[in-house]
């Protein structure tokens, strides 16, 4: 399971000119589901991401959590982050996981996160979804469940 977590002053997701999540300050965490992905991949990365310290405390350091913060999540299936690019141009997504699989996965994380976060927001599994936001610092961290980078 990989995960790209920026860090926002405000996010949220639009299907059909229609907004499904949205969220102020916080984490947007596009999630991919790769085929060999369980819910220990899912619990794994809910816990690093919840915990992660990369939001400013008093003195400007990047000591607080997202629970510290009180901040919101803002999670965006996207199953093109388990495409594979070494070979060519146009991406393989042999990697990742079929909807069937994806998407209890998906809903387990989410989960997951509810039970951490008090504001949890999502996009709509499957949909075209516009996702707009506002990356503070610029923080971007790339996660991989099996610890690949």
């Amino acid at each position: 399971m990989r995960a790209v977590v920026q860090r926002v002053t405000r996010a949220k997701v639009t299907v059909d000119a229609k907004i499904v999540g949205e969220i102020g300050n916080g984490l947007v965490v596009l999630l991919g589901v790769a085929r060999d992905d369980t819910k220990l991949d899912a619990a794994y990365l809910a816990e690093k991401i919840t915990a992660l310290r990369i939001f400013d405390d008093d003195e400007g350091k990047m000591n607080l959590s997202l629970k510290d913060v009180n901040g919101g999540a803002l999670i965006v299936s996207q199953f093109t982050l388990c495409g594979d690019v070494r070979r060519g141009l146009r991406p393989s997504w042999i990697e990742a996981a079929a909807p069937e699989v994806a998407q209890p996965l998906y809903e387990f994380f989410v989960r997951q996160m509810r039970a951490a976060v008090d504001e949890v927001a999502t996009g709509s599994f499957r949909a075209m979804m516009q996702v707009e936001l506002v990356n503070d610092g610029p923080v971007t961290i790339l996660l991989d469940s099996k610890k690949l980078f």
